[in-house]
């Protein structure tokens, strides 16, 4: 099945506010609460001050469905360099600052702050995780063809099989930090995990 992407700014300028919240208000995530909250009480805001960037995926069927979303943010993030292998930290190092006293690399860099599949029940049509992440993944090499990098980041849940999903996507865990206090996560700490670019 083909998707279609739109950003969520642009369909808040074509469509106004009422209509577009009408469309965030169908999406439904019972496995991860922060995902839909984020989506239907959030995203509008942090697109219009430019905190995050949400990117909306509908069907590309004659009556197109909302399937999925993905956000997308700037972050300055702290990588300890002994987690790291050999080859990337010399990759890192050219896109970071690299702190010796502290063995620190300090990178700003994209972050996929969210990522979402909707399963709401009355949708003919959806969306695998995987392919959300590489729509996520194009998108980020897109702006940095532009502004130049070769990384991308995520947080997520201590979870196996969320560890698994972007461990099989080339992510390498880098660190974890405590869960924010306005934060739905389903567990306290969360997983930081980047990967490299190679073309």
């Amino acid at each position: 099945m083909d998707y279609i992407e739109l950003n969520l700014l642009e369909m808040l300028d074509t469509y106004g506010e009422d209509k577009l919240q009408a469309i965030l208000s169908c999406f439904i995530c019972p496995q991860n609460t922060d995902v839909e909250n984020f989506i239907q009480t959030k995203a509008i805001e942090f697109a219009r001050q430019r905190v995050a960037m949400t990117y909306l995926v509908f069907s590309d069927t004659p009556h197109p469905e909302l399937v999925g979303y993905f956000t997308l943010a700037n972050k300055f993030v702290s990588i300890n360099g002994n987690v790291l292998s050999n080859t990337l930290q010399k990759r890192i190092l050219k896109f970071s600052q690299y702190d010796e006293e502290l063995d620190r690399y300090l990178v700003s860099m994209p972050l996929i702050a969210q990522l979402g599949k909707n399963f709401h029940p009355s949708l003919t049509a959806s969306i695998c995780g995987k392919d959300l992440l590489a729509m996520a993944c194009r998108k980020i090499q897109e702006a940095q063809f532009i502004i130049g990098g070769k990384t991308v980041y995520i947080e997520c849940a201590s979870n196996p099989k969320l560890y698994d999903f972007y461990s099989a996507s080339q992510f390498v865990q880098f660190g974890q930090r405590d869960r924010d206090t306005d934060e739905i996560a389903e567990s306290s700490v969360l997983v930081q995990m980047l990967k490299y670019f190679r073309d």
